[in-house]
């Protein structure tokens, strides 16, 4: 017979759900891309391309803290929940821990980001201040952006244009035209994360006041809205190609195009709650691929 004990996650454990490590491809693809884009310059700063990772991850995970603990202080986690386990709702964290989970992960960003601001000077200044205050924003302060439909917004500029342009400046100390391109891509791809997360979650979203495509104009649009982004991202290899700025082998993200495709059927196949939570993983799996075999087409 097991004893409590043996049921009970471990403090690591319970941190390692508070992360939520199954999110953080979102902040992995996209700077892996960029070091792609700024190799291509001919001038890399290995250091400065480290530096962006870890910030990238501290962020990440410092947004994901803060969302666990306001949502739970906002009622918008409750035992009505259907994604995975929140622990601040769970009782496995308390909010202060939390909280100083938050600090300790911004802390830490902002130490590695002062290397950067050393190097790539105010530009990196003011895209790291941008960030954090987003990762803030995102469900905290006066005007939480998930809460007013801003989500999705935030998600394309800050894990799309920002972490892959700003990974490419402070690495290169340029950004070529056709970063933007990629960044669009890996944009896109992230916010089909919250795309699926806003369908799982729709009828909680409702019912907290949190508003977004899936709550406002219905299942339907959001699953449109995620085919609509699948097209995007991989318009873009083809695109990139066809006007002469990479060779052929950048059409390798294609091969993970089927992977999008089972993905949106499941979705449009009528699956509710906690069964939607495997979609969740596998997105964050097919921006990480698509980002990696598109780095590995332009570098080739």
């Amino acid at each position: 017979m097991m004893t409590d004990q043996h049921l009970s996650p471990t403090f690591s454990q319970r941190w390692w759900l508070a992360i939520r490590p199954k999110t953080l491809p979102a902040a992995i693809a996209p700077v892996i891309l960029g070091w792609a884009f700024a190799y291509r310059t001919g001038f890399f700063r290995a250091p400065a391309a480290l530096a962006a990772l870890l910030i990238a991850l501290l962020i990440q995970i410092g947004t994901n803290l803060v969302n666990d603990v306001v949502d739970f202080s906002k009622g918008a986690d409750t035992e009505a929940r259907t994604g995975p386990t929140r622990v601040t709702q769970g009782g496995l964290l308390s909010p202060r821990q939390v909280w100083t989970g938050v600090f300790v992960s911004f802390g830490l960003a902002v130490l590695f980001g002062s290397y950067l601001v050393l190097i790539a000077g105010w530009p990196a200044l003011v895209l790291g201040i941008a960030s954090l205050l987003a990762g803030g924003a995102y469900t905290a302060g006066p005007y939480p952006l998930a809460y007013h439909g801003l989500g999705g917004l935030f998600v394309l500029l800050f894990f799309g244009l920002v972490a892959v342009g700003g990974t490419v400046l402070v690495t290169a100390d340029m950004i070529p035209p056709d970063t933007w391109l990629g960044a669009l891509a890996a944009g896109v791809l992230t916010v089909n994360i919250l795309v699926v997360n806003n369908i799982r979650d729709i009828n909680t979203d409702r019912a907290a006041g949190r508003t977004n495509l899936a709550v406002k104009f219905g299942r339907k649009a959001a699953e449109w809205q995620y085919a609509l982004n699948l097209v995007i991202a991989y318009a873009v290899p083809i695109l990139l190609v066809c006007i002469h700025q990479a060779a052929y082998w950048s059409l390798l993200p294609l091969i993970s195009l089927p992977l999008g495709i089972n993905i949106w059927q499941i979705l449009r196949s009528g699956q509710v709650g906690s069964t939607l939570n495997p979609q969740l993983g596998r997105t964050a799996r097919l921006l990480l691929i698509f980002c990696l075999l598109l780095a590995i087409g332009l570098i080739i």
